[in-house]
């Protein structure tokens, strides 16, 4: 049997774990303000007048403020002197109020009038009445429409030139909370293989990786979960109806949690029983293929040059090419942070220069169509002297925690 893997049981596992959270620092009031600031020198730098921020990660991202995104607008105005002006619906401003950090006026529409037209009168007051508004890109059509039509003398532009740009490349207070949140689903996967027995239903799995997400310190437990056993693997993101664990099954995990709204995204693939020796060969091209993609992520270097690297591995072992099956069938990785996928990505069309802070998924999974799927992901995050692993890869497919390294 792979060693770590089975021999006991749920309630003995769930009893071992304790919070990991306890000493964990929340991003500071002055680090708000700071991001505040660094928008507002890029929108001086691309001619930006001011900036709409919708509820969501980049909302709060700039102004500490969680809300959720919905049919009704509700967002903030940042001006290129760095004055925040919230739009929300009337009955909810005492509410809003209570999760800013960075506070700002609060703007309120009634639910018979145009939040559109609140946001044209309210650019009219800071003079940006015929000037260039950036659009939040994450904003659902109809505000930036609903914007157009009350201001068809604005222009608008993609937020991403800010937005992506200031949180794609991490602080230290950010690259603890992720760091956090890897170490908790590192010790879930820990947990969970060892439950594993013949005939568990993905639903089992799931439900304790869940639990066990809470008891580590995570209140909302796991923010996703992918769990798949014997030729399922070979769906990178699951099937319909799952089947149940047999003996000498890959088993295929892939989870994560929030710290302070900061994602993990770990998968750990593995053999239930004795791999064969297809087995073998396939999950150690892909840890090779993992470390290559490592290795080329060097600061100054584009993005899209770590997929080559991946992808040109698997390509001299026989597999691929590029998008082909049997092979790497998605990107190499993407970037993570509040956005459990976020700029910028690991694939080969993206030239964005490897920066500090920059923090990524690398997941060059192998698909081997009607047998099986091997995906070993682990994150790392740029440093002054290159990459740095969150998460040790896997150690083998016989010791993939690495017990007895």
């Amino acid at each position: 049997m792979t060693i770590g893997v089975g021999g006991s049981t749920a309630a003995i596992e769930l009893e071992k774990l304790s919070n990991m959270t306890t000493d964990i620092v929340p991003i500071s009031t002055s680090e708000f303000k700071q991001r505040i600031d660094n928008a507002t020198q890029l929108m001086q730098e691309h001619n930006i007048d001011a900036m709409y921020l919708n509820a969501g990660t980049n909302l709060y991202y700039f102004t500490g403020t969680r809300w959720y995104p919905s049919e009704r607008m509700v967002g903030a105005l940042v001006t290129k002197q760095g004055a925040i002006h919230y739009i929300v619906p009337n009955f909810e401003i005492d509410t809003i109020k209570q999760h800013m950090t960075l506070t700002g006026e609060v703007h309120g529409w009634h639910e018979h009038e145009s939040p559109y037209a609140l946001t044209q009168q309210l650019l009219q007051q800071f003079g940006v009445e015929n000037g260039v508004l950036a659009i939040d890109e994450s904003s659902s059509f109809f505000i930036a429409n609903g914007i157009k039509n009350v201001s068809p003398e604005l222009t608008l532009v993609d937020a991403k030139v800010i937005t992506a740009t200031c949180r794609s490349q991490k602080s230290d207070s950010e690259i603890a909370l992720l760091q956090r949140a890897k170490d908790m689903t590192l010790e879930v996967h820990k947990a969970v293989a060892r439950i594993l027995y013949e005939g568990i239903t993905t639903a089992e799995v799931t439900s304790f990786i869940n639990q066990a997400h809470i008891k580590l310190g995570a209140p909302a437990g796991s923010y996703f979960c992918i769990v798949l056993f014997g030729k399922d693997s070979s769906f990178p993101h699951g099937v319909k109806t799952p089947k149940a664990l047999e003996l000498n099954d890959v088993v295929l995990i892939d989870t994560g949690c929030q710290v302070e709204g900061y994602n993990s995204d770990i998968t750990r693939t593995y053999v239930f029983g004795e791999a064969n020796q297809r087995q073998r060969d396939m999950w150690q091209i892909e840890k090779d293929a993992q470390i290559a993609a490592f290795n080329a992520a060097k600061i100054g270097v584009p993005c899209g040059e770590v997929d080559v690297a991946a992808r040109e591995y698997l390509a001299s072992q026989g597999l691929g090419p590029d998008y082909q099956t049997p092979g790497c069938p998605h990107r190499t990785g993407h970037g993570i942070g509040l956005d459990i996928h976020e700029w910028p990505y690991l694939v080969r069309s993206d030239k964005t220069p490897l920066a500090k802070g920059m923090s990524f998924s690398n997941e060059p999974m192998l698909v081997l169509p009607d047998e099986f799927g091997i995906r070993l992901e682990d994150h790392f995050y740029m440093t002054d002297n290159g990459p740095k692993w969150f998460t040790e890869p896997a150690h083998s497919i016989d010791d993939p925690f690495g017990y007895n390294a």
